[in-house]
């Protein structure tokens, strides 16, 4: 596709409280927001989360390789995906994102008949790790917003005291899966887990870091285990359900390096797409992938929640049009392309 210009913004914002893992604090997210313009004037919206706490690929690098993107004539997917201009996969994420809703935006232009409204997408709760009396606090919170689905971050102090706490607050029938950010070490994992399958524990994401970890792991527990920090890619996924290593893949847009790839891992395990706490573009490119996932599961099968409501933990938002979160769903925008609209003055106020 031809491009008339690419525009690159860094931003951030902020928590209501701080986000506390296993692997840190953040008081806000940095993302950066990309808008590709083409020649016949469409503009379309991408963006890009550095993934900060887990080492990975820095704000300014991120940047520096969109903005490089404009000394190209065209873009296209297959040139976003390959090796030969090396982009990061939070950048290959922000470009391709930027590239469907350009090309949804355009689609929509030539619709003789209006799109039907979008389908809701289930989304499981985000609890912030804390101590076990505010953990359940936020779960009570969030289960009054019709969530059913709770996901708990620990690794960060008394893990069994907040999942005991989340059970006996949300009661028997909720699910609640847990997120170690891969913070124990294998024998801390068996100990954990054993502790917590009476519990009934929906399952267990990132209890260790390697595969090689998660395979010991996996065999000694009844709970459900699933790949995120280790599986960034096909051949990740491939490789996890040849050691046996995990039943599930939480799929990050910006760690994998973008909508289709996402789709791509799913085709090869059982999969839920999580935010990175992503902006309103990034959310709302997720809740596609999320629609997708959803539609091609095998009837009767159980659907897992996906992670995909944590605008609910920021405390402002650059979107005059992006998803809503209700009833425990996320509900996309029925705007063309991502159907997110930019509220330029809030995108100045967070402009980094």
């Amino acid at each position: 596709m031809r491009i008339a210009s690419v525009e690159v913004i860094p931003y951030a914002l902020p928590f209501r409280t701080p986000y506390v893992t296993a692997r840190g604090q953040l008081e806000r997210r940095e993302m950066v927001l990309l808008r590709l313009r083409s020649e016949d004037g469409l503009v379309g919206l991408g963006e890009a989360v550095p993934l900060s706490l887990r080492g990975g690929t820095g704000l300014a690098r991120v940047v520096e390789e969109l903005e490089g993107l404009g000394g190209r004539g065209s873009l296209d997917e297959a040139t976003l995906r390959g090796d030969a201009i090396g982009l990061s996969s939070p950048a290959r994420c922000a470009a391709l994102t930027a590239l469907l809703d350009l090309r949804g935006r355009r689609a929509a232009g030539d619709e003789a008949e209006p799109r039907a409204e979008p389908i809701p997408i289930e989304c499981n709760a985000t609890l912030v790790a804390a101590g076990p009396a505010a953990v359940a606090a936020d779960a009570a919170a969030w289960a009054a917003d019709g969530f059913q689905t709770f996901k708990l971050k620990l690794g960060a102090g008394d893990d069994f005291g907040q999942a005991y706490a989340v059970r006996e607050t949300v009661g028997p029938r909720a699910r609640i899966r847990i997120d170690a950010n891969a913070a124990w070490d294998v024998e801390t994992a068996k100990r954990m887990l054993a502790a917590l399958e009476p519990l009934e524990v929906e399952l267990a994401e990132q209890p260790v870091g390697t595969l090689e970890e998660l395979a010991e792991v996996c065999s000694s527990t009844s709970i459900p285990i699933a790949g995120d920090e280790s599986i960034e890619a096909c051949a990740d996924a491939e490789e996890a359900i040849r050691l046996g290593a995990c039943d599930i893949a939480g799929l990050k847009l910006s760690k994998v390096g973008g909508p289709e790839a996402a789709i791509e891992i799913a085709e090869v395990m059982p999969s839920f797409v999580s935010s990175a706490l992503d902006g309103p573009i990034g959310i709302a490119a997720a809740a596609q992938v999320a629609q997708t996932l959803d539609a091609s599961s095998p009837v009767g099968s159980p659907r897992l929640a996906h992670g995909l409501a944590t605008q609910r933990l920021f405390a402002s938002t650059i979107a005059s049009a992006e998803c809503q979160v209700r009833d425990g769903k996320l509900y996309p925008p029925s705007g063309p392309g991502l159907g997110v609209e930019v509220d330029e003055a809030a995108l100045r106020a967070h402009r980094l």
